[in-house]
């Protein structure tokens, strides 16, 4: 796309997002023209409206709730017409999506990623290998938020957990399809389509969801290197330009089915599908300045990898005397991850590479939960489960160099299995002391047992268990509408993922301190944390909502990766390194114009800031914080509704800063804007369409990172990936 028609586009998106605020002055109400066959009796003008509300109207979880909740709509996570959940998320208050390239990125609560959020869909762990980058917005119901952790789910859970829960509601004849089509200024394209089917026959309901997308896309990159004596004089530099094409194809399904037996019990039957295709072609060229040139000076690389993920679950739930009620569930799911890495030099190289790893991977498990609950007196809703789960992985990994197997001696490449087994019972109770206090007591114990077998290295075993009390209060203050206060204690942990486990060598291909290879560590210990939460809420209008928060995780034998050069090649190995603190402040604000402003326009404002610090003790200072935290976070956003028009924009900022991850290695987070905006239009209440831009400000993604290395000085390395000016354009239609 030139330069020129992304301009155009870029004004007339802007122009359609200015032009819709003045519309509120203009509109002046329209008095029907009386016809005289259309006489009917006119209400008395003395008479005043009445509307009443249902309680399940009334009903929000984050005020009402003693355990902290945010809960995401269906409507605010269709807003943008994002083809990721990814996307979705970075708008909502305290999560932040980190990604190097533009493509993807991990979601992180109080700037933690690395395992510290935890994300579940239906309130279970995907399998590895998943990418939640796949998962379509349009199959989602709701996105939940929990920031301090629930004895109900998984307390796997340092920073918060993120739950995902695929569309559940059923609604009479629902025929709805979406097409749209996605460009960026810097060559992506690529189209995509949803369908929402669902019905009722009887007591048996049924819906479809189902959403694909493809996106083709061609782009550079360029990576600088540079090396420092001891002296300061520069030994070495380098730049490396990557021209990258390729593309990626997803495609999710969550079909429903729902029976109301005779006695009042419900069965459901739940599954989700999703295949995706990731496809890159990469030439690299690298110009050396000064010092020695790069191993590999020209460089093509190709990659396919392909992955597919599907569960299936049988939900029943039974109700009992006296208000009590089990639900039990019994799921299957499976996976598979392959992937095609091939890296090649031109003919006449110096030194000749003609690389090429094959790797499959399959996952199988089973999964159990259960749930009693039951009100056993006056304000106790008591609770007990289980939740449990059996999953097995087997990789192969077979790798050649000119056409020879690399390993002789391993004529079907290199094997491993993992069996995970985890089980874990709850019990919690939320106890309703006063009309203004309410108490949330839950106590969880998880215990997971690990095996891991190869034919390159010996078997190994790892179990750990983790008991986690939680406590959580919510406290509505006397003598006010609208101002409660929420403090909650939890114990959660991380535990270690299968693959940080196994002691197998990922090497790289010129291998150096800032690019070494990876080995698991079959000694690795799940980290602890102690973690405490406070908030203060005010609301004072519907919809209007001031709050305050603080928190506090003291986490013990926190793993951080150390590079090392073991004589012959660097190598980065995740350790249990001391303790580590981590604190965050979160304000947030969000409301309706018209409650500041009487007779105000229909604009919603929202805007929130969260501050995190961290800080390691086995790593010196300064800078000694958790890796790839984000110091500060805002989000800032906007809505405004008029007739058949409602348009929004929302602006996403990170700080950036530098990270000292070990005595010689230290990581320099960018700082980053991002501008989005939206404008829908209704010709009628059954076809729509949605415009929207992401990247308005154009700004590249950039990585910085350096290592002193020991004979070679400090080595500097940082790289710049250009995106460019989203626009989408979707048509909704229902019939």
């Amino acid at each position: 796309m030139s330069f020129r028609l992304t301009s155009i586009r870029l004004t007339l998106l802007a122009a359609a997002l200015a032009s819709t605020f003045p519309l509120h002055a203009q509109e002046a109400p329209q008095q029907p023209i009386a016809k005289a066959d259309d006489a009917k009796p006119q209400p008395d003008p003395a008479m005043q409206r009445v509307e009443v509300k249902g309680s399940a109207q009334a009903y929000d979880p984050r005020r009402d709730d003693t355990a902290t909740k945010i809960v995401v709509s269906q409507e605010e996570i269709v807003k943008y017409g994002d083809t990721s959940v990814t996307d979705v998320l970075k708008r909502v208050p305290g999560i932040t999506v980190n990604s190097s390239n533009g493509r993807g990125g991990e979601i992180r609560m109080r700037g933690l990623g690395a395992g510290y959020t935890q994300i579940l869909i239906n309130g279970e762990r995907a399998p590895a290998g998943f990418s939640i980058e796949s998962l379509a917005p349009d199959v989602i119901e709701r996105i939940e938020v929990l920031r301090a952790a629930s004895a109900e789910f998984s307390t796997q859970s340092v920073a918060g957990t993120i739950n995902i829960v695929l569309k559940k509601a059923i609604r009479s004849g629902q025929r709805e399809v979406k097409v749209g089509m996605r460009r960026t200024s810097s060559g992506m394209r690529g189209p995509n389509v949803n369908l929402q089917l669902s019905d009722k026959a009887g007591k048996m309901s049924y819906s479809i969801s189902g959403s694909g997308a493809q996106e083709r896309f061609e782009r550079s990159g360029i990576v600088f290197e540079d090396a420092f004596d001891g002296a300061g004089l520069q030994t070495q530099a380098r730049s490396t330009v990557g021209a990258e094409d390729g593309s990626f194809t997803f495609f999710n399904l969550a079909p429903r089915l729902n029976w109301n037996l005779e006695n009042g019990d419900t069965l459901t039957s739940q599954s989700f599908l999703n295949a995706g295709r990731f496809k890159t072609r990469t030439n690299e060229t690298a110009s050396t300045g000064i010092g020695a040139p790069a191993f590999y000076p020209d460089l093509a690389l190709a990659n396919d990898m392909k992955n597919s993920f599907y569960r299936t679950e049988l939900n029943w739930v039974h109700k009992m005397d006296a208000g009590a009620k089990l639900d039990m569930k019994l799921g299957v799911q499976g996976g598979r991850n392959d992937s095609t890495q091939r890296r090649i030099t031109p003919a006449g190289a110096v030194r000749p590479l003609d690389n090429l790893i094959v790797s499959e991977g399959e996952d199988r498990g089973v999964t159990s939960t259960g749930k009693y609950s039951k009100t056993i007196f006056a304000g106790h809703a008591l609770g007990v489960g289980w939740d449990g789960g059996y999953n097995t992985r087997d990789d192969t990994r077979y790798e050649t160099e000119a056409g020879l197997p690399v390993f002789p001696g391993l004529p079907n490449g290199e094997a491993f299995e993992a069996q995970v087994s985890r089980l874990a019972l709850y019990a919690q109770d939320e106890w309703s002391l006063t009309p203004r206090l309410s108490v949330y007591l839950g106590a969880r114990w998880e215990g997971i047992r690990t095996r891991t077998s190869g034919n390159t290295f010996d078997t190994g075993r790892s179990r750990s268990s983790v008991w986690s009390p939680v406590l959580q209060t919510l406290w509505k203050i006397p003598e006010t509408k609208g101002d409660q206060v929420r403090f909650a204690v939890t114990r959660t942990y991380k535990a270690p993922n299968v693959s940080s486990l196994i002691p197998r060598r990922q090497t790289s291909v010129d291998n150096r301190s800032t690019d070494p290879d990876y080995q698991g560590n079959p000694n690795l210990q799940p980290e602890l944390a102690l973690g405490f939460d406070a908030s203060y809420e005010h609301y004072w209008a519907e919809g209007a909502l001031l709050s305050a928060s603080a928190s506090m995780r003291r986490i013990d034998g926190y793993t951080r990766y150390l590079i090392d050069f073991d004589g012959a090649r660097w190598v980065a190995m995740p350790m249990n390194a001391g303790q580590a603190v981590t604190k965050s402040l979160e304000l947030e604000a969000k409301f309706p114009l018209k409650a500041v402003f009487e007779g105000a326009p229909a604009i919603d404002l929202r805007a929130s800031v969260s501050r995190n610090w961290s800080e390691v003790d086995g790593v010196p200072g300064p800078d000694n914080r958790l890796d790839g935290q984000t110091p500060l976070s805002a989000n800032f956003g906007i809505d405004y509704k008029v007739g058949a028009v409602s348009t929004g924009a929302s602006f996403a900022y990170k700080q950036g800063g530098t990270v000292r991850l070990s005595e010689r290695q230290t990581s320099i987070i960018e700082t980053r804007r991002d501008l989005e905006a939206y404008v829908l239009y209704k010709f009628s209440p059954k076809l729509q369409l949605r415009v929207a831009g992401q990247n308005l400000l154009n700004q590249d993604f950039r990585s910085r990172s350096s290592y002193l290395e020991e004979g070679r000085g400090l080595v500097l390395r940082s790289g710049s990936y250009p995106v460019g000016v989203t626009l989408r354009a979707t048509v909704e239609a229902k019939f």
